[in-house]
């Protein structure tokens, strides 16, 4: 009869010790190789138990095909029932003592000099200070600049407003342009003008960066300064810009001064001395203080299957928790990950990989990506994102950094709780995906024209389902937030059993075809269902976009043989449209036996469309027999009204996060 092997590691351990309970391993790459020797022996799986503590990691832990088991014999790395087990990229620092130096107390604020600290960094083997980068909409991601955590907090770097944003002033003269949608758009390399004198008392510094949403509420970006015009009120950026000009009215603020180091959870630090300045929020003691220095993912996967991670912690590194490539049946089970400058985990390729029961939140991307399948012959990659809790992502790079991304064919996300984001929660692009019982909530926070659920420009990614989602409380500024947002002709979606309390536009038709929004509950939105004609726009902006970008695609698709119209034959409808150059019209969009209370009910605009939208068997105003309203408990009572327009029970108590172990 075969048995587990049983391996340990421990902070106190040593990697020449057997790895047994009494005499354990000391790192995870001892373990690995102990791990690889076991494998010539036969077990029914093998586990490595890491007992409680810290892992400091000053390179990836890294898995390969050779650390692979099997269906029969899988791996698991888990934290020790009951223990804690942090794994880190960062290192704790210390020594921190009054500064003394006249020349920077004279640049501090009066009310920061008696309590602002300092401490050496390369005194404490700190070399690698990291760097800010352009990030944002429309850039890579990029390893995070040092970050300072006390007691667990992400520290801010000192910045002007210390809260909230400045909004641009004035472009140059002379530098406008139209952007494309008939408004007036500044070039990049004339920089914009700011109100006030404020940056008068900053002491020249070649680090000074503005984060700012320039142009559009949905593409913000960290840009360099190159110079400041104090007479002027001159800001101009260093190259590479950001995709878009500025605009006046834009928000926008200044960052990395020693000067604006005037506020508690503060900190500046002097990348050519190394000296780190800081206002702790309470008195410092031993541990509270660390740093993020691991710029590479903190667990790398490639081409391995069938382990398991399990229970960890992992946190202060500036780039990612865990990536995954290639490979099969890989979880990630019950860990958190926190306090990371980039990504909790990304899934790139492979089949089966799951992300379960999981925490992230603080992390400076994105939560969790999902990529897998081939689109050409859609064959579904299988990847899940099941029962995770999701909140403040995206803290750096704030657009388009979604708490879940996915894309490719056939992953599944289930029982997510989402929550605090600046941006979209749930972004895909792809085919047949299923997005279930999911709840999102205070999402689209900082960034308008945005969706709580996101997806655009592409005729051929069908066959997506979003339902039995709970999506409620969103936020938004300028055109506001969507709650799921079908953007520029996204068609072949099913919209259905989802509940939308309090969204301003809750299902978003962006001149789309073929979509179905069916069953759901509308709660206090405005409108609750939203149909435009975009594709029929002969504006060069959106002519373009049907005949050129979405046309393209369509092309690309069909080039592979004849599955996309097999699979998805209203394809074929698209046919007429493009041998003439009219537009395409938002076709065969069907809303059927949903329930509306409050707010407004559909919206038909740009270009008449509402001939377009065939509606059917809604249940608008009255009471349709809520359980308990008052209380968010949209269930219906079994003698509701909405039942005898053939409305359908949605499983409400299956919506959201589940308990597990």
């Amino acid at each position: 009869m075969l048995t587990q092997a049983v391996l340990y590691i421990a902070p106190d351990g040593n990697d020449r010790y057997p790895g047994s309970a009494d005499a354990p391993l000391a790192t995870l790459t001892g373990a690995r190789d102990a791990v690889r020797r076991l494998k010539g022996v036969t077990h029914d799986g093998i586990t490595v138990y890491l007992r409680g503590g810290e892992y400091r990691l000053t390179e990836s832990f890294y898995l390969t095909a050779e650390d692979a088991g099997t269906a029969a014999s899988p791996i698991t790395y888990a934290a020790y029932p009951g223990e804690t087990v942090r794994i880190t990229g960062g290192q704790a620092i210390g020594g921190f003592t009054p500064v003394t130096d006249p020349a920077v107390l004279a640049r501090l604020a009066p009310e920061a000099r008696a309590h602002v600290v300092q401490c050496d960094l390369p005194a404490q083997g700190i070399t690698d200070f990291g760097k800010f980068r352009s990030r944002g909409f429309s850039r890579k991601v990029a390893p995070s600049h040092l970050q300072l955590f006390f007691h667990g907090q992400a520290m801010t770097p000192a910045r002007w407003p210390n809260e909230g944003f400045l909004t641009i002033a004035a472009i140059p003269e002379d530098a406008g342009e139209n952007d494309g949608h008939g408004q007036t758009i500044g070039a990049l390399e004339a920089g914009f003008h700011y109100d006030g004198d404020r940056p008068a008392g900053w002491q020249h510094s070649d680090d000074i960066w503005v984060h700012g949403y320039w142009a559009w509420d949905w593409a913000n970006s960290y840009e360099r300064v190159a110079s400041i015009d104090t007479e002027l009120r001159l800001i101009r950026t260093r190259a590479p810009h950001g995709l878009y000009g500025f605009r006046a009215g834009q928000r926008f603020y200044f960052m990395n001064i020693l000067e604006e180091l005037d506020t508690p959870g503060e900190y500046y630090l002097d990348s050519e001395t190394g000296i780190l300045y800081f206002w702790p929020p309470a008195p410092i003691t031993d541990g509270d203080v660390s740093v993020s220095l691991l710029e590479t993912p903190l667990i790398m996967l490639k081409d391995v299957s069938h382990v398991t991670l399990q229970g960890l912690t992992l946190e202060y590194a500036r780039g990612s928790g865990i990536s995954i490539t290639g490979g099969e049946s890989i979880t990630v089970d019950g860990c958190a990950l926190r306090n990371l400058g980039n990504i909790g985990v990304l899934v790139n390729g492979g089949q089966q990989h799951r992300i379960i029961n999981c925490i992230l939140h603080d992390l400076g991307d994105g939560g969790i990506r999902l990529v897998g399948g081939d689109r050409a012959p859609l064959t579904p990659g299988g990847h899940q994102a099941v029962n995770n809790h999701i909140y403040r992502v995206a803290q750096w790079s704030r657009c388009y950094q979604p708490a879940i991304y996915v894309d490719g064919v056939g992953q599944y996300v289930a029982h997510n709780l989402i929550h605090d984001h600046p941006h979209t929660a749930i972004l895909w692009g792809g085919n047949e995906h299923l997005f279930e019982f999911n709840e999102a909530f205070h999402v689209c926070l900082e960034t308008g024209d945005v969706g709580a659920f996101y997806m655009g420009r592409d005729w051929t990614q069908r066959g997506n389902i979003v339902r039995y989602n709970f999506i409620h409380d969103l936020g938004g500024v300028g055109m506001g937030s969507m709650g799921v947002y079908l953007d520029d002709c996204t068609s072949g979606t099913v919209i259905y059993g989802n509940i939308f309390a309090r969204c301003s536009r809750a299902a978003f038709i962006g001149g789309g075809r073929d979509n179905v929004v069916e069953n759901n509950i509308f709660v206090d939105c405005t409108p609750a269902v939203w149909l435009d004609g975009r594709g029929l726009d002969p504006a060069p902006v959106w002519h373009d976009m049907v005949y050129k970008t979405m046309k393209g695609r369509l092309d690309t698709m069909r080039s592979y043989g004849p599955l996309y119209d097999a699979r998805y034959p209203d394809l074929a409808t698209l046919n007429q449209y493009y041998t003439v150059d009219t537009g395409v019209p938002p076709e065969n969009n069907r809303v059927c036996r949903n329930i509306c209370v409050g707010g407004t009910w559909v919206a038909a605009d740009w270009h008449p469309v509402a001939e377009y939208l065939v509606l059917e068997d809604n249940l608008v105003g009255g009471d349709p027999g809520f359980v308990d309203a008052e209380h968010d408990d949209y269930q219906l009572r079994d003698d509701a009204a909405a039942f005898k327009v053939g409305f359908e029970r949605i499983p409400v108590e299956e919506m959201g996060l589940r308990r597990d172990t």
